[in-house]
């Protein structure tokens, strides 16, 4: 039985949460390079399998990205999809983020621009108060959930970079992901172990994440091709915000060496003034 300690989240953390699509819901191998064998049956090397994803997607270079963030909470249940790229060499990302219509009438939203570099989540579409051709910026190491689910996705470096503490693995078995053969794995994480395990870049988010989630582990699946590439991973959180809300946090990749490029904003176009609920 795997048992979740729940914690709150608070201060600017919080808002930002609020503002990436919670309050709708709240209101509405070192892994081989082959990739797995007939041994990776066996637990051991089930988890050193699932735990060498992340440098696998290093060594390959990039990918395109797809995300879903369902949450629920009170009997209402939403989802956040989200696109884009990322580059797992140089550690950055940008995804368009889509939030779903809310309870009070309001049918679209406009799409948040998202960029992911390692310590700072950037934000353009953002809302609530803040310009329209302005960015805000966050500082991920300071989040008490290291962005596991504050920017409506969670960061596919760091959904990588949690399976470096993976644990009580098991082989589910073959499927296909997208049309391309993988072996699914299942099993749980400790976000706490997977900060110190974690790529020096990533380490800080997933540090504040460990104080914020306090020890919990995290289930997840995970399904890797023959090249022991991450292709998809859904990760299972579980915290407090005003009422007890469940997130299954799923992450697909695909377009494998595809060019990603990522442009921060200049310090002018950062928003730098209050932002409201």
């Amino acid at each position: 039985m795997v048992v979740h300690r729940h914690k709150r989240l608070r201060g600017r953390a919080a808002e930002v949460v609020l503002a990436a699509g919670v309050t709708l819901a709240v209101t509405a191998t070192s892994g081989c390079a082959g990739g797995g064998t007939s041994d990776d049956r066996s637990p051991a090397e089930a988890a050193s399998v699932v735990r060498g994803a992340a440098d696998a997607l290093a060594r390959t270079g990039s990918a395109r990205a797809r995300t879903a963030m369902e949450m629920a909470t009170g009997g209402t249940r939403v989802t956040i999809r989200g696109e884009g790229g990322v580059d797992f060499k140089r550690r950055m990302g940008q995804l368009l983020v889509l939030l779903p219509a809310d309870v009070k009438g309001e049918d679209e939203h406009r799409p948040i621009t998202e960029l992911l570099v390692p310590g700072a989540l950037y934000m353009k579409n953002r809302g609530a108060g803040v310009p329209a051709d302005k960015w805000v910026r966050v500082d991920t190491t300071t989040l008490p959930d290291g962005n596991l689910v504050t920017g409506g996705a969670t960061d596919p470096l760091i959904a990588a970079e949690l399976l470096r503490a993976a644990q009580e693995v098991t082989y589910v078995g073959e499927t296909e992901v997208a049309g391309t053969k993988v072996r699914h794995y299942r099993g749980t994480t400790d976000i706490g172990r997977a900060a110190v395990s974690a790529s020096a870049e990533m380490r800080g988010a997933l540090a504040a994440a460990a104080k914020g989630f306090s020890k919990d582990t995290v289930p997840f699946d995970a399904y890797l091709d023959e090249e022991g590439r991450l292709r998809k991973v859904r990760h299972r959180f579980t915290y407090v915000n005003n009422g007890v809300i469940d997130v299954s946090s799923t992450t697909l990749l695909y377009g494998f060496g595809t060019p990603v490029t990522v442009v921060l904003p200049a310090s002018r176009d950062i928003y730098a003034g209050k932002i409201a609920d």
